[in-house]
């Protein structure tokens, strides 16, 4: 299981240049790059242009980029012309208070709405892992137990969505798990966690985050080639979305 503080310790910090977006006020951004150079991760590059922001990243100008409070429709917008995909997915970065880090997805309303979504966003968040040193359990939720099974229609749809999906995974090799509604066992076991649909996966994050005091890093794009971190306009400080990028750039591990 990974924590933020052991993600921090396996940075190799100095060579790298991160891009991050800001609002046209830009104190909290430069405050949060001011806050990150004592830890020597290299360079981190101010960018007001969401489009440059994505160019630089796509052309290998930038090892990683973090959107920072630059707006949020303009930034996905950048990114889905630039890298050439229809729909951003992406999976966030949670640490509940005294617990341990895990990846969650969908965490877009508009995503995770099919078993094929669910799939690519479960096998791409393992090897988000993989990058990190962690050999992932993969848990897939549903919208009730399985003795639930013909009482709605719509959680019936979610419990056999995730039978397909668990089944999926497995056979390409990942520790994948039907762990059904129950999210208080998910967070003990499982690196990634895939909500029953975007909607759901929005609540448990704004949920754990904004009600429960637990920490977000941030929420990687998942089905772009580039590290690029997706964060929230009401974080307090982008270090930690910094770091995260840092760590999942391509030189950015020990």
């Amino acid at each position: 299981m990974m924590t933020s503080d052991l993600l921090l310790s396996q940075i190799r910090g100095g060579r790298l240049r991160i891009g991050i977006g800001t609002a046209e006020d830009d104190r909290k951004v430069r405050l949060s790059c001011d806050q990150a150079e004592p830890l020597g991760l290299g360079e981190v590059v101010i960018y007001h242009d969401a489009q440059q922001l994505a160019e630089d990243l796509r052309d290998g100008k930038l090892d990683a980029a973090v959107r920072g409070d630059m707006d949020s429709n303009e930034a996905m917008a950048a990114l889905r012309q630039v890298f050439g995909v229809k729909r951003v997915l992406r999976a966030a970065f949670l640490e509940p208070p005294q617990g341990t880090m895990f990846l969650l997805a969908p965490v877009g309303i508009d995503e995770g709405w099919t078993a094929e979504e669910k799939f690519e966003m479960a096998w791409r968040g393992a090897e988000i892992l993989r990058r990190l040193g962690v050999t992932p359990v993969v848990g897939i939720m549903s919208g009730g137990r399985s003795s639930d099974m013909g009482r709605m229609a719509a959680v019936d749809r979610t419990l056999e969505d995730a039978a397909v999906v668990v089944k999926r995974l497995r056979e390409v090799g990942i520790d994948a798990r039907d762990v059904q509604i129950l999210i208080e066992s998910a967070v003990r076991e499982c690196d990634v966690i895939i909500a029953p649909d975007g909607i759901s996966g929005n609540l448990i994050f704004r949920t754990l985050h904004f009600l429960g005091g637990g920490k977000a890093l941030g929420a990687p794009v998942l089905n772009i080639p580039r590290t690029y971190i997706d964060t929230s306009r009401a974080k307090e400080s982008y270090v930690d979305s910094i770091v995260l990028a840092a760590a999942l750039s391509k030189d950015g591990m020990r």
